[in-house]
């Protein structure tokens, strides 16, 4: 590409002048029609969020838009209600598709376009891998109004299901575009920009501009308006950030201590891999609390089951890879806990950005060990604050220790059952079910815990 017109293309990414200082307080403001200004109201959402005031009027202008926001700021919402308009003007079968990086996300985003759109019968169907390719094909064969997808299981269809084809589609939208592209969908996504009409509308939305999203940006949208909520990595005003500097085999011992001292919360704790979150989600059950894992070894209806138990707040614990730290909205998290420290300081943010949505408060807990400290130092450097030292009580700690010990041996027996009856028989990630040793211990503990 000529430099000349790559200055041209980056010059048409500027932001808009704004036009008024006072931000638009109700969707019609913005220009949505009224029978969806009913169904934001049916939904809660009483105000514009600053994304959507951004968004929404310049995609009703038919531009193509790149929204840079962070993590819980109403993005979907600031797509959604476009296409949803531009349909009602023109209806048509397949007329958006919607990429995610995660199965969860499409699930998400797909709930929110039923709900804005139940009113007008759009019907929409999440393609995504992990699930049954024919049942997906029958879906598929009905030409939904609306396609939330993962690239990969997307491609797979495209090439492989008779007679489905996107020549019709009107939009696109990339949602969480630099997660999409560092998990190597590139091929996947160039695939499909070939099979898809060039005349159409694109939304890319980013919580981060990466190299590799202005590579993207260029193939992919035409003169974008950029519509920026947040230039600099941060994290939302309402979260109160925390660490905790403890030596690294008393892990546990301290995430007990946290979890009785802030008993009464929900939690959302990250862990670096799926085995760890399986084993500390055992650990915590053995020990009389209400914990449930989500990770990317379980099957989906399990990570679908995992998430539906913790909103329906009938689990007051989700652990979690970092499969869960991008867009996932659960309302009432109120505490994140970073149990093994981000290898990547962008994904703090996200992780963080779990607690403290959409105006509420919230709380993160960060473990530092002493092999953590150049990542933290790294966290510390990217948002631009020194984040202050959890208060605890180091001897209430090493009181819970034997008790701890006790009930990590358990986890370990009840993961190396585990790991026999997978290799016997189908998976059993969530081990809801007692596998009989906890019983033994299970009755004991509970009355040992504190209140």
């Amino acid at each position: 590409m000529a430099a000349g017109e790559e200055e041209g293309q980056a010059a048409a990414v500027e932001p808009e002048p704004e036009a008024a200082v006072e931000e638009p307080r109700t969707f019609r403001a913005l220009g949505v029609t009224d029978v969806l200004c009913e169904a934001c109201d049916q939904l809660g959402w009483k105000t514009p969020t600053k994304i959507q005031v951004e968004a929404i009027p310049v995609a009703l202008q038919g531009r193509d838009i790149i929204g840079l926001a962070e993590t819980g700021s109403g993005k979907t919402g600031a797509f959604a209600l476009p296409i949803l308009q531009a349909l009602l003007e023109t209806p048509q079968r397949l007329f958006a598709l919607v990429l995610t990086p995660t199965r969860e996300l499409a699930f998400q985003i797909s709930e929110q376009f039923e709900a804005l759109g139940s009113s007008i019968g759009v019907h929409s169907t999440v393609i995504v891998g992990g699930i049954d390719t024919m049942s997906q094909s029958l879906a598929l064969a009905k030409k939904p109004h609306v396609i939330i997808a993962t690239p990969g299981r997307l491609v797979d269809h495209l090439e492989n299901t008779k007679g489905f084809n996107l020549r019709a589609l009107k939009f696109l939208v990339m949602d969480e575009a630099d997660r999409i592209l560092n998990m190597d969908f590139e091929t996947e996504v160039d695939k499909i920009l070939k099979v898809i009409p060039r005349d159409r509308k694109t939304f890319l939305f980013s919580a981060t501009m990466t190299k590799k999203v202005q590579k993207l940006q260029r193939a992919a949208l035409k003169n974008p308006v950029k519509c920026a909520v947040s230039s600099k990595y941060q994290t939302v005003e309402k979260l109160q950030q925390y660490y905790i500097f403890i030596p690294s085999k008393f892990k546990d011992s301290y995430l007990v201590y946290i979890l009785n001292e802030l008993a009464g919360n929900s939690f959302m704790i990250f862990c670096s891999t799926c085995n760890n979150t399986q084993r500390t989600a055992l650990l915590l059950r053995n020990l009389g609390f209400t914990a449930i894992p989500l990770h990317g070894q379980m099957s989906q209806n399990k990570r679908l089951g995992s998430l539906n138990k913790f909103k329906a707040k009938a689990r007051s614990i989700l652990l979690a890879t970092d499969v869960a730290s991008r867009g996932l909205d659960i309302p009432h998290v109120d505490v994140v806990i970073n149990f093994d420290i981000p290898t990547h300081s962008k994904d703090y943010i996200h992780r963080v950005g779990r607690t403290a949505r959409a105006g509420r408060s919230g709380k993160s807990i960060t473990f530092v060990t002493q092999y953590d400290v150049e990542l933290f130092q790294r966290i510390e450097h990217l948002i631009g604050k020194k984040l202050p030292a959890f208060p605890m009580q180091e001897e209430e700690v090493m009181m819970l220790t034997e008790r701890v010990a006790e009930a990590q041996r358990f986890a370990r027996m009840e993961l190396r059952e585990q790991g026999e009856k997978k290799r016997s028989r189908n998976d059993d990630d969530d081990t809801e079910e007692a596998l009989g040793v906890r019983n033994k211990v299970a009755g004991g503990k509970k009355k040992k815990r504190k209140a």
